[in-house]
């Protein structure tokens, strides 16, 4: 019995010895910076993902120098307004409050980068065209001549409530590339009455200045 005090000591000291060596091992000495260095290795392996750089208009890519950067969006059904970009200048856009249903045109001089809407077409304008709600109800054969001039292939065929985006030039030779037509159908439309809403852009070719 008289043992018993002395054991208890001894156990005791023992307990906190054993804890105290545990502890250290983990918390500090060789094992602590073991510990630091695995927390250290797994946030070094998760890194954040660099964001995508945007370039004028929004473009994934630069343009080529002697290039014009645009981005075009037709509007969506009766209610979201288009938008025409160029050169990371907001030329139209239901935020600028100049956008309206049927055509939208931008009548832009490449050479001096100026909206010209009541003067005649100078040669080089470049033309912007987005449609809003209903682009052709009363367009007549003289007006799609004249955007056919332009170079559009698709304004012929352009009807009711279609979705139509379209870049185009005066005295141009050949047909756009820079056009899109999307038919209003009640099979495919995304609104109920309207196709979706078109998407286009890319780099235009500055048109040489004279010398």
């Amino acid at each position: 019995m008289r043992l018993a005090g002395p054991l208890r000591i001894v156990a005791l000291v023992i307990t906190v010895t054993v804890t105290w060596i545990v502890v250290s091992i983990l918390l500090g000495g060789l094992g602590f910076p073991r510990i630091q260095q695995l927390f250290t290795s797994q946030e070094n392996s998760v890194t954040a993902e660099p964001r995508a750089r945007k370039y004028k208009c929004g473009l994934p890519q630069p343009c080529p120098e002697e290039h014009l950067a645009f981005r075009m969006v037709s509007g969506a059904a009766n209610v979201i307004g288009p938008k025409i970009c160029l050169e990371d200048r907001m030329l139209m856009s239901s935020v600028k409050d100049n956008v309206g249903r049927g055509l939208n045109i931008a009548l832009v001089n490449d050479v001096n980068d100026l909206l010209k809407f009541i003067r005649p077409l100078h040669e080089g304008t470049l033309v912007f065209v987005a449609s809003y709600d209903d682009p052709a109800t009363k367009m007549n054969e003289e007006t799609r001549k004249l955007f056919s001039d332009l170079g559009s292939k698709n304004v012929k065929d352009l009807a009711f409530r279609d979705s139509w985006v379209f870049v185009g030039a005066k005295g141009v030779q050949n047909k756009s590339p820079f056009e899109q037509h999307m038919k209003n159908s009640k099979h495919t439309n995304k609104y109920e009455g309207w196709p979706e809403a078109l998407e286009m852009e890319g780099c235009i070719p500055r048109r040489p200045t004279a010398s």
